[in-house]
């Protein structure tokens, strides 16, 4: 009798095991396929920071593929700025210089003679970016400035051969 006693007792326990085995399953899976798409999200949206630097002045090349350009022969610009927290009107006096990457394709279709040819609209570029930053966002960063310029222009010519966009003279008031 003691036999059966425990055979019915070991037997209650595997099927308590498996009931509890069971609601474990049903309560954690779908928990942890979230948590599993949530670290897919995350690998996803570093994958892109990485990739990211691509379209900012980021880029390290020899200085032997470098080609500079400045725009309006390295005249200033003079531009009106956003108006910032203080109230008063604040303008930007800067030149604007291109960095080339001459080994591009781009640079092989466009070159200096179609950035030159091209000044004029880059220079309004560069305007309509510039005049939408405060004076204190330049202040304080005038490099997202900057690689909003050389976005917008790569986007303009369709290529990456501009790698870089600088302001060799500023002067912000």
């Amino acid at each position: 009798m003691k036999k059966n006693l425990m055979s019915v007792l070991i037997l209650a326990l595997v099927v308590a095991n498996l009931v509890l085995t069971a609601i474990l399953m049903i309560s954690v899976v779908p928990q942890t396929k979230k948590a599993n798409e949530l670290v897919t999200k995350v690998c996803s949206a570093i994958d892109l920071e990485l990739e990211g630097g691509k379209d900012n002045s980021s880029l390290n090349l020899p200085m032997d593929q470098l080609d500079t350009i400045k725009i309006e022969e390295g005249a200033s610009i003079t531009i009106n700025l956003k108006e910032g927290d203080d109230g008063k009107p604040h303008h930007a006096v800067i030149s604007v210089a291109l960095a080339l990457n001459t080994k591009s394709d781009g640079y092989k279709t466009y070159g200096v003679e179609g950035i030159t040819a091209k000044e004029a609209l880059i220079k309004d570029e560069v305007i309509k970016i510039v005049s939408g930053y405060t004076y204190e966002e330049l202040k304080k960063d005038q490099t997202k400035a900057q690689d909003a310029i050389l976005t917008r222009l790569r986007r303009m010519y369709e290529s990456d051969f501009i790698v870089s966009v600088a302001f060799p003279t500023y002067n912000y008031e």
